[in-house]
């Protein structure tokens, strides 16, 4: 495999043929990333010329249809599952609700589930209320000095009446990768359903889903270079065990059972293009058989140390910054979080965008975690994220603006 060709990679992002993106240094990617071509175009042929009901008698419709079947076969592909255990919705947030009503009437009262304070709210706080429903909600609580999960804390949460555990892949302010094969492990021995949230995992690789163990999976495609869907995948037998959450009819058709409001034709469509996408970046960086190209793109997507380790060195060594998570970049994924000791954090995101950085602000949906770090969510943190489309070059340009903010 060849070194990653950025200048390549980003011949494949339409935004960087504006003066805007080429003379910025984009590192908000945690937030949503940038599309890449294949999505885009796909998305706007849709809108000029199959934008019909799909799977009607006529030559458009079918090929809508078509297009629409396509997405779900390519994409589970990357992630090593079968196409009917591929769910396209409008966000994680929103799948993970009506996954969480799908389980509502599976559970008992007196059952129990496992929730984390690292989550992001979308893979916690619709388990939460099933305590509504009489069901007992218990705390995987993170290390209060590190924010760290410690799976040997688990242990004790877990009991003949557990149902379901869900946890996040990567914490969206830490970085820092949980052990999700060990801990799915863990899980099933118990008798337990795993619920992963890899939000903050998957545009550094499409996961190895069979892999991981994982009875359910979640991320977003707009995260994942692609359009505003959230992507889930049930692992069968569990798939069809669980009911139906739209019109009665769809009950036999997995891909309408948890999507009550029916899919967004175009957006689904798109989706052809992540793959798509993955197909040229293995292709251009001399990948070969089919079997292993999904393993190789990881790699690709997933080489990112070198990158991130200057920014965790700067940030833990200076005295005004408070680092989040690991210090090695070997532990985490490409995003760094900190606290200016200062300066508000919407402050100084403000002073480097002046200098055409792009970072984030805010609690980013993970208030528990906040609070349970001793930080103030309404004022949150400065987050950095990267892709593979992020340079040497944009890591200089980070790390001369904040020594220049922090009058360093």
């Amino acid at each position: 495999m060849s070194r990653l060709d950025t200048s390549f990679v980003r011949s494949q992002f339409p935004a960087y043929a504006f003066d805007e993106w080429r003379d910025a240094a984009f590192f908000e990617n945690a937030g949503g990333s940038l599309p890449c071509r294949q999505v885009v175009d796909r998305l706007g042929e849709y809108y000029r010329r199959l934008k019909v009901q799909p799977y009607h008698a006529y030559p458009a419709a079918q090929e809508a249809g078509a297009w629409m079947d396509a997405a779900y076969v390519r994409i589970a592909e990357y992630l090593g599952v079968t196409s009917d255990e591929v769910q396209f919705g409008p966000s994680t947030s929103q799948n993970a609700y009506v996954l969480a009503q799908a389980f509502r009437r599976r559970l008992r009262p007196g059952d129990e589930i496992v929730v984390t304070d690292q989550d992001h709210e979308a893979n916690s706080g619709a388990w939460r209320r099933l305590a509504e429903n009489g069901i007992v909600v218990r705390e995987w609580r993170v290390q209060r000095d590190s924010g760290s999960l410690d799976p040997a804390d688990l242990d004790a949460l877990l009991g003949p009446r557990t149902r379901l555990v869900a946890f996040p892949q990567v914490s969206n302010l830490l970085g820092e990768v949980n052990p999700v094969t060990a801990i799915c492990a863990k899980i099933r021995a118990a008798g337990a359903v795993s619920v992963v949230d890899g939000v903050s995992y998957a545009p550094h690789g499409l996961p190895d889903v069979p892999a991981l163990g994982a009875d359910i999976y979640l991320f977003s495609a707009y995260k994942t270079f692609g359009p505003h869907q959230g992507v889930m995948v049930i692992r069968r037998p569990l798939l069809d065990e669980l009911g139906n959450e739209a019109h009665y009819f769809h009950a036999p058709l997995p891909h309408r059972r948890y999507v009550p409001a029916g899919p967004d034709h175009a957006q689904v469509a798109a989706m052809t293009g992540i793959a798509e996408y993955f197909d040229v970046l293995d292709a251009h960086h001399g990948g070969g058989d089919v079997s292993g190209r999904a393993a190789r793109v990881r790699a690709l997507l997933g080489d990112d140390a070198a990158l991130l380790q200057p920014i965790l060195e700067f940030v833990d060594a200076h005295p005004a910054l408070r680092l989040l998570g690991p210090r090695s970049a070997h532990t985490r994924a490409g995003l760094v979080a900190f606290v200016p000791a200062a300066t508000p954090p919407l402050a100084l995101v403000e002073t480097l965008g002046r200098d055409g950085v792009l970072t984030g602000s805010g609690n980013f949906y993970s208030t528990r975690l906040c609070e349970a770090l001793g930080i103030d969510p309404a004022l949150g943190v400065v987050r950095v994220s990267l892709a593979h489309y992020n340079t040497a070059t944009d890591v200089d340009r980070l790390l001369t603006s904040l020594a220049r903010a922090l009058g360093s």
